[in-house]
């Protein structure tokens, strides 16, 4: 089989974690099948549909890599490849069905369908839904219709008895009756829109799309689809409904568990080959073991077989882990050119760097890049160096459970160490501070922790002596000398 996949997403929001998964699949699928990955913008709802969702699409598969074989801007034999450029497509083939007895004109002002709605709820009805007032209306009703300038809809002419079978490569056969399955849906609004089902239907046909992989949400039209695909006598596609991306808390991920949206990780720092990566792991696995692959790995060795039934966790934890590993493969210089951003964003460093600026870069990499998780802390982790730090409170200076005056003697020893240190390696400061530890009877954390606060103010930073290091020695000692007087000032 020539295998033709396809991502179809609406341009009504950013693309997002369970979008860009789907979108991944399809594509791998089709590399390793040799087959071809058609991008297609499915933007029948005018009315959310907007230019910026439709380039946040563009520009997500480029960061991405994720080229389209088919599709806007690349063009192809099946195109146009945006649905609202395909109109007359969807009017004709509606038009069709009409004429064959499968579909009819419905005349149903919104009027009356809001209150067969209403009333359908109040009485708690089993008929819930469009009540086929239309179906079987006369030439001469119609006639009538139409001479009152009223505008139909096109509706679907479901079956009334029966059931709809259709096969899912993961799920297995899944079987709906008729009777519940949407009653007679409009497939062409009156102002000659047509709706989800029916676009989908026809260019998924028309295409040669040989393969559906979609989120499993949509399981309950599947139905309503081969009903459409046997009214028009077509082949219906091979169906694998994907597992839903869902938090850690077993719902469905969303905003309320953090950031969705692809352009919030590229903006904070996650690297493109980390987010496939991950997210091709998140309902998908190779062998249960192995975690690491590159785009081209995942575009030989992607099967649906080894996707999982169950839903797949996303872990924003473990992505944080991936894309520290990722960040280490960097040489320094590929790294110093994807942190250089952040640094001239925050006001740093120029964006065309000085000779000084670039040197200064070039000596944080190594220093940086064991505590980066994402290219953003960068910014954070580094700040103490450009800007003069805020004086810090008594209580940031304080180890726990360390009295004032055993940390001013700690302070006052390591600084006698640090100013003498003269060819001293790393290494053996850190022997010496140890020591001055054990001499002071505290943890060795009661002694690295004030100074570590006093020079870069956070707990939290490159390792202290080459903090040191690229602060300077003069801006260092001044600083500890500033956190001695706090304190000293604290216990008079």
């Amino acid at each position: 089989m020539n295998v033709r996949v396809r991502y179809a997403p609406s341009p009504t929001g950013m693309q997002h974690i369970g979008g860009v998964r789907t979108a991944l699949f399809n594509y791998f699928f089709a590399r390793a099948q040799g087959g071809k990955f058609i991008l297609r913008v499915e933007d029948t709802d005018q009315e959310r549909s907007t230019p910026e969702a439709l380039q946040d699409l563009y520009d997500t598969l480029a960061w991405l890599g994720v080229e389209w074989d088919e599709g806007p801007i690349v063009g192809g034999p099946y195109g146009p490849y945006i649905q609202s450029e395909r109109f007359g497509l969807y009017q004709e083939y509606a038009h069709r069905l009409v004429a064959e007895g499968k579909a009819y004109y419905c005349y149903c002002a919104h009027e009356r369908l809001d209150a067969l709605r209403e009333e359908q709820t109040e009485s708690k009805s089993q008929q819930q839904g469009y009540d086929r007032h239309c179906r079987e209306l006369s030439q001469e009703q119609r006639n009538a219709r139409e001479a009152e300038g009223i505008k139909p809809v096109i509706r679907l002419k479901v079956p009334l008895e029966g059931k709809t079978t259709f096969h899912d490569v993961l799920m297995g056969d899944i079987s709906r009756r008729n009777k519940d399955v949407s009653p007679d849906p409009v497939l062409l609004k009156s102002d000659g829109f047509p709706t989800y089902h029916l676009a989908n239907v026809i260019d998924d046909h028309l295409m040669g799309i040989t393969h559906i992989m979609r989120a499993q949400e949509w399981i309950p039209s599947g139905p309503l689809h081969i009903i459409l695909y046997e009214a028009f006598g077509w082949e219906p596609p091979i169906y694998c409904h994907l597992p839903m991306v869902m938090g850690k808390d077993g719902q469905k991920l969303s905003k309320r568990h953090g950031s969705t949206s692809v352009r919030d990780f590229k903006a904070k720092g996650y690297l493109p080959e980390a987010l496939i990566n991950y997210v091709s792991m998140v309902g998908w696995s190779y062998d249960g073991v192995r975690e690491f692959f590159t785009r081209e790995e995942l575009g030989q060795v992607f099967s649906l077989e080894k996707i999982n039934k169950a839903p797949g966790v996303f872990d924003y934890k473990k992505l944080d882990w991936y894309n520290g590993m990722y960040i280490r493969q960097k040489s320094d210089q590929e790294l110093a050119d994807l942190l250089a951003p952040y640094l001239v964003e925050a006001g740093f460093i120029h964006l065309q760097r000085t000779s000084e600026e670039s040197t200064l870069l070039e000596s944080l990499v190594p220093v940086v890049r064991e505590r980066l998780k994402v290219l953003s802390d960068v910014v954070e982790m580094v700040r103490f160096l450009f800007e003069e730090i805020a004086e810090p409170a008594v209580e940031q200076l304080l180890p726990k459970n360390q009295e004032i005056p055993v940390t001013v003697t700690a302070l006052e020893k390591s600084l006698e160490i640090i100013m003498a240190r003269g060819d001293a390696s790393d290494a053996e400061l850190e022997l010496r501070l140890s020591a001055l530890a054990e001499q002071l009877g505290i943890k060795i954390n009661g002694v690295f922790m004030p100074v570590r606060v006093a020079v870069t103010g956070s707990t939290v930073s490159p390792p202290l002596f080459d903090s040191i290091r690229l602060l300077g020695l003069d801006k260092a000692i001044s600083r500890i000398e500033r956190a001695v007087t706090i304190l000293k000032g604290e216990v008079r």
